[in-house]
């Protein structure tokens, strides 16, 4: 095999065109990933001179032969979650640490995670993927987290397949609060047909944003649930952040006392806009829901986090 050389490279997007998938690659050097979202590192690596002046894409095979050649980190833990519930706080938390490569919601992810590549190619080109973020481009690295998209949930079951040794966690919250900010600012998988086909999907007609968000949430919450209960992921409420980082999520992260306190350098700011400082903002959100977005929600939304809270409070009294 001719030998290869993405030494610094990352893949940043995937796509099928006239039926062949190919890969786009963008030239990081050892430029560490510290924005809350991948597509923000992204966006400035593009910015630098060399990536206007080079373009470099592959076929999808490529993936897996960088990985053959050059195997990358396997994963050390994912975070799925129920969206706007702090999976940013706690993936900005751990990109505090120089061991840590930790990369949030990457689209060439989901873009695989959702396509319709046959079953084998698919579990390959994942294992590529990943091996890529997982490269030691300072040399130091010892961990890679993944962060999925909210409704990565839906496709779960095949990452689990690719990776079955690696922990996982699903992060909820209070879905009236959760509501709220998708009606303030509403994510693409609450937007009636911006996603396409996902978990979150029901069939029903749109009847409203309350009730769309409230019907969308319900399902993503029950999704959570039904893989904690049958694959053992270790579930978080959103009312336990940070303070968790200190403990049990200290410990499923494995860090060591030097990185807990390293961590919690990340909460004053705003996970998501990291020039702002953090405010907590729940009782402001439930204060603003509607008397139909309460109802809608807890029509739909209230028996599947019942049974999260349920299983978290089952599972911690437990391991206590």
């Amino acid at each position: 095999m001719e030998r290869l050389s993405f030494d610094g490279w990352l893949p940043i997007r995937v796509w099928a065109a006239a039926g062949q998938w190919q890969v786009d690659w963008c030239w990081f050097g050892d430029t560490p990933l510290h924005q809350p979202f991948f597509r923000e590192a992204v966006e400035d690596a593009l910015r630098l001179p060399f990536n206007q002046a080079f373009r470099r894409q592959t076929p999808l095979s490529a993936l897996s032969d960088w990985q053959a050649q050059s195997p990358g980190l396997a994963p050390s833990a994912f975070i799925l979650h129920a969206s706007r519930c702090g999976s940013t706080l706690i993936s900005q938390m751990l990109a505090r640490l120089d061991d840590h490569i930790v990369v949030s919601e990457p689209p060439p992810l989901d873009a695989l995670l959702r396509s319709d590549l046959p079953g084998s190619a698919r579990r390959a080109a994942l294992r590529g993927l990943l091996s890529a973020y997982g490269q030691r481009r300072c040399g130091i690295e010892q961990r890679l987290v993944i962060k999925l998209d909210a409704w990565n949930i839906g496709e779960w079951s095949l990452l689990q397949e690719c990776f079955p040794d690696t922990p996982w966690l699903f992060l909820y919250r209070d879905p009236l609060e959760i509501a709220v900010s998708h009606l303030r600012r509403p994510g693409m998988h609450m937007v009636p047909g911006m996603l396409g086909d996902c978990v979150l999907e029901d069939g029903l007609p749109f009847e409203g944003r309350e009730d769309f968000i409230a019907r969308r949430l319900g399902r993503l919450l029950e999704a959570g649930w039904m893989h904690c209960r049958d694959s053992a992921g270790l579930l978080v409420n959103y009312s336990e952040l940070p303070e968790a980082m200190a403990g049990r999520l200290a410990r499923f992260f494995r860090l060591s006392e030097a990185q807990r306190q390293q961590v919690f350098t990340a909460t004053a700011q705003h996970a998501k806009q990291p020039s702002q400082v953090f405010v907590a903002d729940g009782e402001d959100k439930r204060r603003e829901a509607s008397a139909l977005l309460q109802m809608r929600v807890h029509n739909c939304t209230r028996a599947p986090y019942e049974a999260l809270e349920k299983l978290r409070l089952s599972a911690t009294a437990f391991a206590s």
